[in-house]
């Protein structure tokens, strides 16, 4: 891997970890489908895998306060487990443009409907009984094309949580199944040295973003933070379409 390389690597995961910060979601979604266009989405999904269960971690933890918000966390873990184990080795050998491509169709979608109807919201009943669904789904993703975040977002956004409530809840869900996505890559020998090298500066970069973007989240209001993570959504749509592309 290059130096240039290395730049890039660096560049994508200051401003995904930045966005990340303050929306909860986008390290993955920004970062994964910039690098595949120079370093190929095996060295993309392996290279940021480290940083981003690192920030999940750090999130979740500072915004542990609010986890009495949240509901359906233990299904929707313990399934995220287990969907990304086998969406994982899916990783290994097949094709990654459908899924990528029925990803963004759902994404877009989903934004559609919100905008068409803003109040909707899941109710408790529908959200346990889909809850184990949502989690298989979302730690496929996540195993398979190293991105859970548009599944995440778009569940957890229907339980209408605060902000601070939902950034503990979408980063329980990302570190669980992002550390056994990780787990998983380890076994099976996908770190060689140079993959380490640009994790390690990865993670550096991710670490030194979160305090600022952590701060931003506190001064911006509950609507425009709705609206950032639709137009997060929105972006990941394009950028799954781009990646699929390439």
């Amino acid at each position: 891997m290059s130096e240039g390389d290395l730049v890039l690597v660096v560049i994508a995961s200051l401003v995904g970890s930045f966005i990340k910060s303050v929306t909860g979601m986008g390290y993955p979604l920004i970062a994964i489908p910039f690098l595949t266009l120079f370093i190929g989405v095996g060295d993309a999904v392996a290279i940021i895998a480290i940083s981003n269960s690192a920030a999940n971690l750090l999130l979740n933890v500072d915004s542990r306060a609010h986890r009495h918000e949240s509901r359906d966390l233990p299904v929707l873990l313990v399934t995220s487990i287990l969907g990304a184990i086998v969406g994982t080795l899916v990783l290994v050998g097949t094709s990654e443009e459908p899924l990528l491509i029925g990803l963004a169709a759902t994404v877009f979608a989903f934004v559609l409907q919100r905008l068409r109807s803003p109040e909707f919201r899941l109710a408790p009943t529908a959200s346990r009984r889909w809850a184990p669904v949502a989690g298989l789904t979302a730690g496929f993703s996540q195993g398979a094309i190293g991105v859970s975040g548009p599944i995440v977002a778009m569940w957890f956004h229907g339980y209408r949580l605060s902000k601070n409530a939902y950034v503990f809840s979408v980063t329980a869900l990302f570190f669980v199944s992002g550390m056994t996505q990780l787990v998983v890559l380890l076994i099976a020998g996908e770190y060689d040295r140079d993959r380490l090298v640009a994790a390690g500066l990865a993670l550096v970069a991710t670490l030194s973003m979160i305090p600022l973007g952590t701060r931003l989240r506190d001064r911006i209001g509950g609507e425009l933070f709705e609206r950032l993570i639709l137009t997060l959504l929105t972006v990941s749509g394009f950028s799954l379409i781009l990646r699929a592309l390439t």
